[in-house]
């Protein structure tokens, strides 16, 4: 049976959530990525250009996420000059939504249908004030390759109750951990991954070097001091993902 588009599920929770409904409830019932993922997806193959820029290839689909100029905290890095079939953006900053790349480009919230990927997205704001400062962020799910994939690498803002709901469990998180006024620091993306217990974790938009000029974001480090004794990967560049996935949480670090 298909999901319902997130912004009905969102009205719903959100309803639902103030008159008093448990939304730990709604997630089992409603949400993306409630329980394994389908069996038989092939899964993904996910591949870094540094910052928050991501390519993600399987079931038929290439998604690019992220796209970059090289400026701010993505200064001295190769901008992904490539093609895919969708790129996902959080914003159109320059840093995380940049017209570098070629295929059909989304980043207002909505329902798409695209190379045969149902994707939705959802706004939320870009900073801790409500998007005063930063406007609002997009925050996207899709399922590529028979895993459930959730992209929330461009926001500093707490999830919601509704957004907990709307997200569920996804087999493959990608967030933003490095800090500073637009993105998570290290104890905040901690903690949604603690609520929202992905099976993989990519962590983006952190600083593994020296800091470039204008850039507000630290290291990798604080956000794996948060998560404690969670399993941390180093594959390198890319790493292939199998469908299904084994239930414990991991970290994945790529570079």
């Amino acid at each position: 049976m298909a999901l319902p588009p997130l912004s009905l599920l969102r009205r719903c929770a959100g309803s639902l959530a103030g008159a008093g409904v448990a939304v730990a409830g709604l997630a089992a019932s409603l949400a993306l990525g409630g329980g394994p993922a389908r069996a038989g997806g092939g899964g993904v193959s996910v591949t870094s250009y540094g910052h928050s820029a991501l390519m993600i290839q399987g079931g038929g689909a290439t998604v690019l996420i992220n796209p970059f100029k090289a400026v701010a905290c993505a200064a001295g890095l190769a901008e992904p000059r490539v093609r895919a079939d969708v790129i996902l953006a959080s914003s159109r900053l320059l840093d995380e939504g940049a017209p570098v790349a070629s295929g059909k480009f989304l980043v207002t919230p909505g329902s798409y249908r695209v190379a045969g990927l149902a994707i939705e997205g959802v706004a939320a704001p870009h900073d801790r004030f409500g998007g005063r400062r930063f406007g609002q962020s997009t925050l996207w799910r899709w399922t590529q390759g028979g895993l459930n994939i959730a992209h929330i690498g461009g926001t500093a803002a707490q999830l919601r109750p509704e957004d907990k709901v709307l997200l569920g469990r996804p087999d493959l998180l990608i967030i933003g951990v490095g800090g500073g006024a637009k993105v998570y620091d290290g104890a905040e993306a901690a903690a949604v991954v603690k609520d929202l217990q992905p099976r993989r974790v990519i962590p983006v938009q952190y600083v593994g070097g020296k800091t470039p000029a204008d850039c507000d974001q630290g290291s990798l480090q604080p956000f794996l001091q948060a998560l404690g004794g969670t399993p941390v990967q180093k594959p390198g560049r890319s790493v292939t993902l199998g469908s299904p996935l084994s239930e414990a949480t991991q970290v994945l670090v790529l570079r």
